[in-house]
């Protein structure tokens, strides 16, 4: 599964900052398997969280803080500790491969960062580093996914969660945990699969070979191109360049979330273009295959998408 930026004991509360909105999920295991017991979400203004890779994301921590202890009330906890997961425009996502690794861990965090001060847009001394082993390709040598922040920006998110009462123990990306959520499900994928997330703000596409991340994009959008663009240009280089024989599964996450009232029809509408486009079956994120929810809990497209990073941040360490 996914590692994060920041790791320590597992918590049982989740909280996904995005813009627009916060939202807040207790997760815990009961008789063997996760249960969502509660959850909630609060809108915050427009523009108060702006997720950039080189900017500030946050203008102000207090209206983010009040929003999250707004939610921590609606689901009857105040935690000392959070898992929380941010936007993935914030950070810098990329996959290294290395024909040598050093055996000393100084060497291989000093090849890390020369490799990264190339494409980085900030010093690299300023920045928060997270590397997780990706797949050992059929040549040789070893791959890694690499996390790059800046560390104020992160610092942001942790301050906002403070500002609430509680501490950030866990820090990761929002479809690291979509991701994390469909590979904690009884059944995870065994062959190539497709993840598409999409936000108000953005949309990452990310293939994984079975559990491992082997090509991850993220697009404002207002980038050129519809999303089925994207989602196209993604398709082909993974059978140009990646030597894809075909999808296994394609999962759609958060669309749910983009009109509102309209959630059902609008996740529906942009599941049947992505799938007329690709030409297979798409299918929306369900994180009741990873959790299950209490029987209050109904479960519309808006809950499950909203649920999908916060049961993936979790279950993730769950199985750690």
């Amino acid at each position: 599964m996914m590692r994060g930026l920041l790791a320590t004991s597992p918590p049982t509360v989740a909280v996904e900052i995005a813009p627009g909105r916060v939202s807040a999920a207790v997760i815990a295991q009961q008789g063997g398997q996760l249960v969502v017991t509660a959850h909630a979400a609060e809108p915050i203004p427009a523009g108060i969280v702006a997720p950039a890779l080189n900017a500030g994301n946050i203008s102000d921590s207090r209206i983010v803080g009040a929003a999250l202890r707004r939610t921590f009330e609606r689901i009857g906890t105040a935690p000392g500790q959070v898992a929380l997961a941010i936007p993935d425009s914030a950070v810098k996502v990329s996959l290294l491969r290395f024909e040598q690794v050093p055996p000393r861990a100084a060497d291989f965090d000093q090849l890390v960062r020369w490799q990264m001060r190339k494409s980085a847009p900030f010093r690299i001394e300023d920045a928060q580093i997270s590397v997780v082993p990706g797949i050992v390709p059929a040549e040789g040598g070893r791959e890694f996914v690499v996390v790059v922040a800046r560390r104020d920006i992160v610092r942001e998110y942790e301050a906002a969660v403070e500002a609430a009462g509680s501490h950030a123990g866990i820090v990761d990306l929002s479809t690291f945990n979509v991701i994390n959520t469909v590979l904690a499900s009884p059944d995870p994928p065994q062959s190539d699969w497709l993840l598409i997330h999409v936000t108000v703000e953005y949309a990452s596409v990310a293939i994984v070979r079975r559990a491992d991340l082997v090509f991850f994009r993220n697009r404002s959008n207002e980038g050129e191109g519809s999303l089925a663009d994207l989602v196209h240009q993604t398709a082909m280089y993974y059978e140009d360049r990646l030597s894809g024989g075909g999808f296994g599964r394609v999962v759609l996450a958060g669309a749910g979330l983009l009109a509102g009232d309209r959630g059902d029809e609008n996740a529906e509408r942009v599941r049947r273009t992505l799938q007329e486009r690709l030409g297979t079956d798409v299918e929306a994120i369900d994180p009741r295959h990873a959790a299950g929810l209490r029987d209050r809990i109904a479960a519309g497209p808006e809950v499950l998408d909203t649920l999908a990073p916060l049961v993936g941040l979790i279950a993730r360490e769950r199985a750690a």
